[in-house]
């Protein structure tokens, strides 16, 4: 019979409660908070159940899951069971505990139990190695989330920008989903490194050039849901943010295709000397907007031209 292992992580946070709960409740936001978390496809069940399709990184490897939840806004507590689980688990579930210490101060538990493939000791270090990297960066992030609340507002930006391409969203989607080609199809990107861990999920590194001829690095995890949509996650991202998730959503209709580049981007605070001593958070708004919409536009434009002109057209 296998042998339950059990984890248990827990962490002190300054801030109410219930604003802890309603991040652990809200688990299609978590790419933004938690840092192992790429993507998460929520969906309600009814009487306080639902399921979740999970993307994250573990050991540095990406995996994905489902499970279904139980949440109790009453207890303050979310329990949680992988219906489908990933090697080298063959079980996981657990509970979120939330324990009021005072009206704005608040202890969070996490549990995990869990049984690994064969009852390896490679297997259960894995999971254990796993599992205390991606709960105590869970409960870091959530911490720093849950006190800097009031913030949010400001610090949280999202926007989009869209092309209209008299081409099917098949071909628009491969153009973008072959990120290894886009050093030769892409101006503004100097070099791609591109692995496929599964069939929908892709780690691309690049390097890009900005309009003043720097060049970043960023490392991202992307997930292909159909041929409609494509979301992913910035494992690396510059100094002025804490996180970027984002999305391409295609939506096709007489065989014209509106494409859409959707970013999500928090802005750190803490380096908003990086553009000036003088910088504000709407300044840091309004860089960033420009320098994330400049590039996403030109890689829809591109997708433009080239699917447009295609052969097959």
């Amino acid at each position: 019979m296998a042998v339950t292992h059990r984890a248990r992580h827990t962490i002190t946070v300054d801030a109410p409660a219930r604003t802890v709960y309603g991040i652990i409740a809200d688990a299609a936001d978590w790419p933004r908070v938690f840092p192992p978390s790429v993507h998460v496809e929520q969906t309600p069940l009814g009487d306080g159940e639902e399921t979740l399709r999970i993307w994250a990184t573990a050991n540095d490897e990406v995996k994905s899951w489902q499970s279904r939840r139980r949440l109790d806004p009453e207890a303050l507590t979310v329990g949680f069971r992988q219906e489908k689980t990933t090697a080298p688990a063959t079980s996981m579930g657990g509970e979120w505990q939330i324990r009021p210490l005072s009206d704005d101060r608040c202890e969070v538990v996490l549990l995990h139990d869990f049984t690994a493939e064969g009852d390896a000791p490679e297997n259960v270090e894995w999971i254990n190695r796993a599992l205390d990297h991606n709960s105590e960066a869970e409960l870091e992030r959530m911490k720093a989330t849950a006190e800097s609340a009031g913030q949010l507002g400001e610090l949280l930006c999202t926007f989009e920008d869209q092309v209209r391409i008299e081409a099917p969203g098949a071909d628009v989607h491969a153009f973008l989903w072959r990120g290894e080609e886009w050093q030769d199809r892409l101006p503004h990107v100097a070099r791609v490194k591109l692995t496929e861990p599964d069939t929908d999920i892709q780690v691309l590194e690049m390097d890009t050039i900005a309009r003043d001829g720097s060049r970043h690095t960023t490392e991202s995890v992307r997930v292909s849901l159909g041929s409609a949509r494509i979301v992913y996650k910035q494992l690396r991202v510059p100094p002025l943010l804490t996180a970027h998730v984002g999305a391409w959503l295609l939506d096709e209709s007489d065989g014209v295709t509106t494409a859409v580049a959707r970013h999500t981007v928090v802005i750190n605070p803490a380096s908003l000397s990086l553009l000036g001593p003088d910088t504000t958070v709407a300044d840091a708004r309004s860089f960033i907007r420009d320098a994330l919409g400049t590039n996403s536009l030109a890689t829809l434009r591109h997708a433009k031209e080239f699917t447009e002109r295609s052969p097959a057209r």
